[in-house]
């Protein structure tokens, strides 16, 4: 497992997500208003749709096309699960993703 540097935890608006390229990997990171950071695919397993548009409301978000929920922490939705990876922050608020 490689750990990849993906900058500044600002850069996330709080209760957003936003798309990074980690490695050669398409990532989706969230930043919940409890200031958890998650990541996990950034596509919906059920009909690809952009999960990083998507609604969030604790750490979970909705899929914008069908409204299917998935856990950010564990990726479970309701007939299918999103792949997730672990995120750390440092001291000063810069991210890093683990593939």
């Amino acid at each position: 497992m490689s750990q990849y540097d993906i900058g500044p935890v600002d850069q996330i608006p709080v209760g957003e997500g936003r798309n990074f390229l980690v490695g050669e990997t398409r990532v989706a990171v969230f930043r919940t208003h409890a200031g958890e950071i998650f990541a996990t695919q950034p596509d919906c397993p059920h009909l690809a749709g952009p999960l990083a548009d998507g609604l969030m409301g604790g750490s979970t978000i909705v899929c914008p096309l069908h409204d299917r929920h998935f856990d950010l922490a564990t990726g479970a939705g309701p007939d299918c699960r999103l792949t997730t990876y672990r995120v750390t922050v440092d001291a000063i608020g810069s991210m890093s993703v683990a593939l």
